[in-house]
């Protein structure tokens, strides 16, 4: 080739170059306004389905259909805001500019440990400004009310506990043994009553969101769970993590998750996290009958990190271990859920329109998880990033379509709101300038959702 070829093909390829450089910048803002499109549409969708939800729950209500609930979707009471939301909203409004520059820049270890220290901050100050910490617990349906019947004897309890279910009270008949085992524990410890038990369930639901932190971490890389760091700490959810059992149930679920993926990346400790991992994940079935789904999260994690075969192995035998114990302790567990499901036939929430809360349901899902979980559902990017919170609304679709969660799910879903609340983190992905501010907008409506849920809403938990 002469030189005079060679500049040429030189000058050709140059041209090429500047015309796919010019190409991709012209694509760049399609892109950008497909993007801001199918939020657009999200966050329609979420807005119409919570609107939806409560317009005809309202209807229902006033036609007498729902008469055990009085903001339907809600098992709750309407009530006006008071002064001592105030700390909250100071929190909140320091919050939402600062949490995202602290979970950006700081080692991750100390982002993880910053987003719990503002969920709990966060939860607790919304929880101290209506009734307090440890009022859900006073409840005589609760499941503290039901401690006397354990007596000294737990193992007697346990091994009764399906042929008593009758007499005891709703939350522990509508639920397998564990819960009450795990309170009866705490006050054996010299940690008695409605307080600690409070404590005990705050302290471990707002720790998922460091659980789940970190495996977002593992799973969809570092740059992705530092996002998702400030919109699991002021997730509206937080609203009902202070105080209901649930939220206990969302920790011990999110830790067993946490403790799997990293068992894929260390060898000298892969089996004793995977037996970790299984004892946790194994109590869930034993902690609520709803939790058999919820299994599907840590199993998509296990598949996305490429859990080595000693890791599984030893959480599946820590599984079976908790199945066996209960066993040797007298409690069948599918003995224990026809019991369940015959009392759950006799109450007044099995007479609930199936129809209205199959949709009802996920509106409750869409309140607490926000509008900005919805739009990190459609955001564009890698599947990688969006696995998990997928898996927890498989989860949730296949309870709701059981038919066997009416109602109240503003607490049962727990577990799976805050991995689902994992998405609204994709919202500011790859993002510089106005995409940031963007996001931190998000964060707000997240923030100020919460806020009004505490304010106008008088749950029992």
């Amino acid at each position: 080739m002469t030189a005079r070829q060679e500049a040429s093909a030189a000058g050709q390829g140059a041209s090429a170059e500047r015309q796919g450089a010019s190409a991709e910048r012209q694509g760049a803002p399609a892109a950008r306004r497909r993007a801001l499109t199918a939020r657009q549409r999200a966050l329609a969708g979420w807005a119409a389905l919570v609107a939806g939800a409560f317009a005809v729950g309202g209807l229902l209500h006033a036609r007498g259909v729902l008469r055990i609930d009085h903001l339907p979707p809600l098992h709750a009471l309407a009530r006006l805001p008071t002064p001592a939301l105030l700390p909250a909203a100071a929190f909140a409004a320091v919050a939402v500019p600062v949490l995202p520059r602290l979970t950006a820049h700081l080692p991750m270890r100390a982002a993880l440990a910053a987003a719990f220290a503002a969920s709990l901050a966060w939860t607790v100050l919304l929880a101290v400004s209506g009734e307090g910490l440890a009022w859900p617990f006073t409840h005589p349906q609760e499941y503290l009310a039901g401690l006397g019947a354990v007596g000294d004897d737990p193992l007697g309890w346990l091994a009764g506990f399906t042929r008593d279910l009758p007499a005891y009270p709703t939350h522990v008949r509508g639920h397998p043994p564990l819960p009450v085992l795990v309170l009866w524990a705490l006050a054996a410890a010299g940690l008695p009553g409605p307080f600690w038990a409070a404590v005990l369930v705050v302290v471990t639901g707002c720790s998922a969101t460091a659980a789940i932190g970190l495996t977002v971490w593992r799973v969809a890389g570092e740059e992705e769970a530092r996002r998702v760091l400030p919109y699991l700490a002021l997730c509206p959810a937080a609203v009902w993590i202070a105080t209901t059992m649930d939220a206990f149930f969302a920790g011990v679920g999110a830790w067993g998750t946490a403790l799997l993926v990293l068992g894929a990346r260390s060898r000298a400790g892969r089996v004793a996290l995977g037996l970790g991992a299984g004892l946790a994940l194994g109590a869930l079935p034993y902690l609520s009958y709803g939790l058999v789904p919820y299994l599907l999260v840590p199993l998509v994690a296990a598949v996305a990190v490429g859990v080595p075969r000693a890791t599984a192995a030893a959480c599946v035998a820590g599984m079976a271990a908790v199945s066996a114990l209960f066993a040797a302790g007298g409690f069948w567990w599918p003995a224990g859920v026809l019991a369940t499901h015959a009392e759950w036939a006799a109450d007044p929430g099995a007479a609930r329109p199936y129809l209205y809360f199959l949709v009802a349901n996920l509106a409750v899902l869409a309140l607490v998880t926000g509008p900005a979980a919805a739009a990190g559902l459609v955001a564009p990017g890698r599947a990688r990033d969006r696995v998990l919170p997928l898996a927890a609304v498989a989860a949730v679709l296949a309870l709701d379509v059981s038919g066997v969660t009416r109602g109240e799910v503003e607490r049962i879903w727990l577990p799976f709101a805050l991995w689902v609340a994992a998405a609204a983190g994709r919202t500011g992905a790859g993002g510089t300038g106005a995409g940031r501010e963007g996001d931190r907008r998000l964060l707000a409506v997240q923030a100020v959702l919460g806020l009004l849920l505490q304010g106008f809403v008088r749950s029992p938990w």
